[in-house]
């Protein structure tokens, strides 16, 4: 049955409803690649329209700042109906040791230029942006606490962090009585699926409603680039196309996997977008991919992934060009040899 945006979900483990896909604001106020101003005031004004509700940005997304200042101006007169996330870590003053990283100053006084941009007295989801490696969990868990008890944020969420650091927090903020992670925010497409092996199960059975970011892989997915596009000089690092090729998102697996997303596209009559989009939603686990579109288009083009259904051939068919090795202990423990672990017998799981 097909969606709308409007057909609320929640997230993860918690109240909060939450369209089914989110309005990714990455692209605003960003110079040179970025939309115009207009643009992004469209995007909004059609994403609400058609009952959208859920809004991603981050502190660092627009020359630093940019994209929430925007946002704010253009949800002046709607903010209580938006759930609007952002996010911190990612450095806001190159050169100040504390202005990035997870650690409670650098948090706390994100929240407030976060605020201050964005024009309200909440965030309704705070992201940690991007795991440093320096922080102790029991700091970055006590300042998210302190915050949500301010009301200054409301939830939590977490970003590109090892799969068994998120769990081990979120069991030391359950055992503690301190605020818990409900979304995770981790990239996630047919050409990045390696998250299959445990930051999505963990998600699921710890309670985090997973947003992938990128779920076009780049652009990659909506069969804009082909072969050609291997060869030669990627062009300026600013540009899109050489970021794929540096990240490995552009290579021949990528294009191949791009070429069977479009064989099914023209057998469903949809888009290349609107086939990878919806291939990201059936996992039980994703709550809202978050939309990177640039133009109204391109976002009118993707929230058409809400009505896409496939046939089990397709599903097959996409699972199948894009699997990536589970690795141990995963597949040592799906096969056929472990049976001995449940005596021969079957035993249905949860």
């Amino acid at each position: 049955m097909a969606m709308q945006l409007d057909n609320y979900r929640l997230l993860g483990r918690s109240g909060l409803r939450v369209s089914p896909l989110a309005l990714g604001t990455m692209t605003f106020a960003a110079d040179g690649w970025g939309s115009s101003d207009e643009e992004a005031a469209q995007m909004v004004d059609t994403y609400l329209d058609k009952g959208g509700n859920f809004i991603d940005t981050a502190n660092y997304y627009g020359g630093m700042g940019g994209s929430e200042t925007l946002l704010g101006k253009l949800l002046r007169d709607r903010r209580d109906q938006v759930v609007i996330s952002t996010k911190y870590s990612l450095t806001m003053q190159p050169g100040n040791p504390n202005a990035s990283g997870n650690h409670r100053r650098n948090m706390v006084r994100s929240v407030e230029d976060s605020l201050r941009r964005l024009g309200t007295d909440y965030i309704d989801l705070y992201y940690l942006h991007m795991w440093d490696f320096r922080t102790p969990a029991d700091e970055i868990l006590r300042a998210f606490d302190d915050l949500v008890r301010a009301g200054k944020i409301l939830y939590i969420g977490i970003s590109d962090t090892p799969a068994w650091q998120i769990a081990r927090m979120q069991m030391m903020a359950e055992l503690r009585g301190w605020s818990q992670f409900c979304a995770l925010q981790v990239s996630y497409s047919l050409i990045e699926r390696t998250v299959e092996r445990e930051l999505i199960p963990m998600a699921h059975e710890i309670g985090l409603g997973v947003c992938p970011w990128s779920p076009l892989g780049g652009g990659v997915l909506s069969g804009k680039y082909t072969d050609a596009d291997l060869a030669g000089d990627a062009g300026p690092i600013t540009s899109r196309k050489a970021i794929n090729v540096l990240t490995g998102r552009l290579s021949d697996r990528s294009l191949t996997i791009a070429r069977v997303v479009a064989e099914v596209a023209t057998e469903l009559g949809r888009t290349s977008p609107q086939v990878a989009l919806a291939w990201t939603l059936r996992d039980r686990a994703i709550v809202s991919p978050v939309l990177g579109a640039r133009t109204p288009a391109q976002l009118e083009d993707n929230l058409g992934a809400l009505g896409v259904e496939f046939t089990a051939d397709q599903i097959e068919r996409l699972d199948a060009v894009s699997a990536v090795p589970l690795g141990f202990p995963h597949e040592m423990l799906a096969a056929p040899t472990n049976a001995a672990a449940f005596g021969n017998v079957t035993i249905e799981k949860r």
